[in-house]
């Protein structure tokens, strides 16, 4: 690589680790549910708020973070949501009650939502064409990588709480593990707001603000003297047209014209979350603990969810192009519906019996006398199995000992549970996950291209909100089974979408697509 390409990496690197910061702060959450929920005393719907509350906030942030950048710069914001970060990290850790733990989580939120907007475009504005995908690619990358690091932090930290070791229990691992899980994000936080300050400002911000000397300056470090001149003045261009046109109200894309194209988009937008993905992200844990495999090894398994995503979604990338939009939607829809009723078959199959050998397994601070009404009592399912034991055990003494009470008695396969998660994920991860981006930037006609990505985004957003929130009161009201054959019909109902309805956009240049979508 030359010395400028050398350097356009260096900084789209730094300024992707927002990337990173998001997908850490979105999951490092699923390794602490299991721990706060007795902690605080909480019902399956505050569960879900200590998840769905960062969300929340971050689509507010997706929402202002545009605007407040064009005021006062993509690299002063992007260095604000690193506060937050930081903020949120040891405001989390400290948090003495479930009210401040969740006021901490919504801060992080608003880095959560400014970096997912403000990191790809910086890149973008500083990248040259030859190189602008992949480098914009760096982002997606590191919120995948960040979901792993957290898989994977959460793991190691429970390690070190179970591990004996003097430094550990000095540091306190054993009985603040949770609080180190969410503690830990302080320091790539930190990095991320120190390395901002190698970061010049953006070219295109510069323009927009009358210094376009400056501008022409930063832009010559990124890319030859003549490409550098080019790219300015066709900013300063684009900026001055952008002044001269009225803005799109958000009711133009709503006329009958728009009609067809407004609704593949809207339905594409649920359909990436109502098939249950963030409810695997932030409670992967949770669902290997319900296959009865114990806390250490759903850790552990959480982490494999974490590297099959990474996996699958580089070769998404790799294959995008290639293979088409419609054809990877399609695989990859069949493959979710298929590993769902892969996963409602294992829970549905599976049965619970506590014994008088198997009680003996579980920790001796459950008293187990008050289990003997449970003995020898089969269970078909893990709600009548999970009401049995609250009415046994007290609500508290419950929850705290669910996991190990599942493991004693549970009898299936939890191998089933496995590939169906990866599959699930791995599915997920090569098709609507990242496709989905991309066909919101070729269907929509550029006049209204910018309302209805926001429209569609903050669909997407309030969809993954509501899945996160109520994930845990469906586990618990409606059994892990009927939970994942939900999602699985929603996947089923999404194939049938995609082949009717939905174009393939592969080799169509923007007009193309506007004739076949848009009716004049």
């Amino acid at each position: 690589m030359t010395k400028t390409q050398t350097y356009t990496v260096k900084i789209a690197l730094i300024v992707a680790l927002g990337g990173f910061l998001m997908g850490f702060d979105a999951s490092v959450i699923s390794g602490v549910v299991k721990f706060i929920e007795p902690e605080f005393n909480l019902t399956k719907l505050q569960l879900g708020w200590s998840v769905a509350s960062l969300t929340l906030t971050a689509t507010l942030a997706m929402m202002v973070a545009g605007p407040l950048s064009d005021k006062f710069g993509r690299r002063k914001v992007l260095q604000w949501s690193a506060i937050l970060f930081a903020v949120s990290a040891i405001g989390s850790a400290l948090a003495p009650t479930f009210l401040l733990l969740v006021i901490a989580r919504m801060l992080g939120g608003f880095g959560v939502g400014a970096s997912l907007i403000l990191a790809p475009m910086y890149i973008a504005e500083i990248a040259p064409a030859n190189m602008r995908g992949r480098l914009v690619s760096f982002n997606q990358l590191n919120i995948v990588i960040g979901i792993s690091a957290a898989f994977f932090s959460n793991y190691l930290i429970l390690k070190f709480a179970g591990s004996g070791a003097d430094w550990a229990l000095s540091l306190g691992f054993d009985k603040w593990n949770w609080r180190w899980m969410l503690g830990i994000e302080f320091l790539p936080a930190m990095l991320y707001f120190v390395g901002l300050y190698f970061v010049p400002k953006s070219p295109r911000w510069l323009v927009m603000k009358g210094q376009t000397d400056q501008a022409l300056f930063i832009m010559k470090q990124f890319t030859n003297v003549e490409d550098a001149q080019k790219q300015i003045n066709d900013a300063a261009h684009s900026i001055e047209e952008e002044k001269d046109k009225e803005k799109v109200k958000l009711t133009e894309f709503f006329k009958p014209a728009y009609r067809w194209v407004l609704l593949i988009g809207v339905v594409v937008a649920i359909l990436q979350q109502i098939t249950g993905i963030n409810s695997v992200f932030f409670y992967a844990p949770m669902i290997f603990e319900q296959s009865g495999i114990g806390t250490d090894a759903s850790f552990i398994q959480a982490i494999l969810v974490g590297l099959t995503n990474l996996v699958f979604t580089v070769l998404a990338i790799l294959f995008i192009d290639k293979l088409g939009r419609k054809p990877l939607l399609v695989g990859g829809l069949i493959g979710i519906a298929l590993c769902m009723s892969l996963l409602a078959y294992g829970f549905g199959s599976a049965t619970y019996q506590l014994t008088e050998e198997s009680i003996k397994a579980l920790p001796e601070q459950v008293d187990t006398n008050r289990l003997e009404n449970m003995v020898d009592v089969v269970f078909d399912t893990d709600v009548s199995f999970k009401q049995a034991l609250r009415a046994s055990l007290g609500e508290v003494d419950a929850l705290t000992f669910e996991s190990q009470a599942i493991t004693a008695s549970i009898s299936m396969n939890p191998t089933i549970i496995l590939i169906g998660i990866l599959g699930f994920v791995a599915s997920f991860a090569i098709s609507i996950g990242p496709v989905m981006w991309v066909l919101f930037s070729e269907l929509f006609p550029i006049n209204i291209k910018g309302a209805a990505i926001s429209f569609v985004g903050f669909i997407n957003s309030l969809v993954s909100y509501l899945v996160q929130q109520f994930f845990p009161w469906q586990l618990d009201t409606f059994g892990s089974s009927t939970t994942f054959l939900i999602y699985g019909l929603f996947a089923a109902i999404g194939v049938v979408f995609v082949i009717v309805v939905v174009p393939e956009t592969k080799n169509k240049s923007l007009e193309e697509l506007e004739a076949i979508l848009i009716k004049k």
